[in-house]
């Protein structure tokens, strides 16, 4: 009978023990939850940006058609400062929160771990990649400075962006861009794997 007991405690423990982890073992159903609020939460920050970015704009005399470079140019840094004003309180991760940050590097190594990632390596390698660039939230992306080209597979899995607004790769660093200001409303550092920029 003390043996019995002894068999009796044990596989409860063990039972015991299986439960824990199943509970602490993330169901798939979770994991996508979470991942689906994180990008709600990411869609509404957006938002917030856009209406700010529109409020801005509604304010400025929008070039024509056929408007000369400066005037463009004009217009762009206008736009850019008085968003600036508007945000000035803006800092890096206000939009790319950690939580965020966090699935956002995941979604992006997961092409790289894929059968195309040594087409997205070569494609970063040949796409003049822009080193040692400091760049910081309501900084106007330098007019003197090439755009780095993205592969597009690269950003497949991102959540997608409204008209105003573009993923960008500089380095290791994911940017999210203003187009029509050319400013930068916020970045994620070390988005891209090491050894993984092109370099």
């Amino acid at each position: 009978m003390a043996i019995l007991g002894g068999v009796v405690v044990v596989a409860s423990v063990l039972s015991a023990n299986c439960f824990l982890v199943a509970q602490n073992t993330p169901s798939p159903a979770r994991t996508v939850n979470r991942e689906s609020a994180l990008v709600q939460d990411f869609q509404e920050s957006l938002n917030d940006y856009l209406k700010l970015h529109k409020r801005v704009q509604a304010n400025l005399p929008v070039p024509k058609a056929g408007s000369s470079a400066p005037g463009i140019k004009q217009y762009q840094q206008a736009l850019a400062e008085g968003i600036r004003a508007e945000r000035a309180q803006a800092r890096q991760g206000d939009i790319f929160t950690p939580p965020v940050s966090r699935l956002f590097r995941q979604l992006i190594v997961t092409p790289f771990e894929s059968s195309d990632g040594a087409r997205i390596r070569a494609s970063l390698r040949h796409a003049e990649p822009v080193q040692g660039l400091k760049l910081d939230v309501n900084q106007q992306y330098p007019g003197t400075t090439v755009m780095q080209s993205t592969p597009p597979t690269l950003l497949t899995d991102l959540p997608k962006l409204p008209k105003e607004l573009e993923y960008r790769i500089v380095g290791r660093e994911l940017i999210l861009l203003d187009t029509a200001a050319s400013l930068i409303v916020d970045l994620l550092p070390d988005a891209l794997p090491k050894s993984q920029d092109g370099r």
